[in-house]
């Protein structure tokens, strides 16, 4: 009989392998190209996720007590045997992940491992399996602990989770075209290229945070200050070493504290880099250039 972790054995082996093939065929469609095909890229995603496993033994998970606790404390209990139920369950899995992914970005702490994601400068689907060593230290499964407590077995919402990751799997690559209608509901390869999400884009058009794909503004994949190092360690801490000098340089307890819990990009003295500074920035070069092209 196939178990959970049997499951995800196989389903690991499929997602190598078809990154593998895309990577093949890319290397040769770009081979006289201006901008060849990386396969570091692919070792350094490959490194991740055997980095991954290895730190999956370590009996270390914030979130495992979280999930018992919200289980012995549950209001209901739920059992998983209609289309009804199933859809509630995925419903209620997309809303976890949707506050778990904005406060990866949002909160540094959790940044420092959702970065290792975004670390590729080049999108493919070996992209998908690279999600940073340290998830499991930081407790990022705490997001879903609400529907723990709700009455919805732990197992039930991993394996959720699971296939929720299985299904992002296909988004990360740049030659599937938009989508029409799907664009507006489901997560596509066209919204994924523009920013990571999950399954549904439902709340991120609720919440504010949908940005959709456009001809005249090709992505630029990768961070806002690209990682080229091919050192996997590197690839995996240097966000951590980066949050650690900013705290032993905070000069009080305040500031060390927003460094950990402010977005990304902080500085104490407001000129970091945060996504609403370097968007204000964006809006004030385009209406710089606006009001040149009318002078003229």
């Amino acid at each position: 009989m196939l178990t959970i972790g049997k499951i995800a054995f196989y389903v690991t082996l499929f997602i190598v392998a078809v990154s593998l093939i895309e990577a093949w065929v890319l290397t040769r469609k770009r081979r006289n190209s201006a901008t060849p095909f990386d396969w570091y890229e692919v070792w350094l995603s490959l490194a991740d996720l055997v980095g991954r496993k290895l730190f999956a033994l370590l009996p270390l998970s914030l979130a495992t007590p979280v999930f018992a606790f919200a289980w012995d404390h549950r209001l209901f209990t739920v059992t998983i045997n209609s289309a009804l139920m199933v859809l509630l369950l995925f419903i209620g899995q997309e809303f976890c992940y949707y506050w778990y992914h904005r406060a990866s970005h949002r909160i540094r702490f959790f940044w420092a491992t959702h970065a290792v994601h975004h670390s590729p400068n080049q999108l493919t689907l070996s992209s998908a399996y690279r999600l940073g060593w340290t998830g499991k230290l930081t407790g990022s499964a705490m997001f879903f602990a609400p529907l723990v407590w709700l009455g919805v077995r732990p197992e039930v919402v991993l394996a959720t989770l699971m296939f929720n990751l299985l299904y992002q799997f296909w988004l990360h690559n740049t030659w599937t075209p938009r989508l029409g209608w799907l664009e507006y509901v489901f997560n596509t390869p066209s919204a994924h290229r523009v920013h990571h999400a999950s399954n549904l884009v439902v709340f991120d058009r609720l919440f504010g945070t949908y940005v959709e794909e456009r001809a005249d503004e090709p992505c630029r994949y990768g961070l806002v200050t690209p990682t080229h190092s091919r050192n996997p360690l590197v690839v995996e801490f240097e966000h951590w070493a980066s949050l650690a000098r900013d705290i032993a340089s905070a000069g009080n307890v305040w500031s060390a504290i927003s460094y950990v819990m402010r977005p990304p990009g902080w500085r104490a003295d407001g000129t970091g880099e945060t996504t609403e500074n370097l968007r204000r920035q964006d809006q004030a070069g385009r209406h710089a250039v606006s009001v040149s092209s009318n002078a003229r």
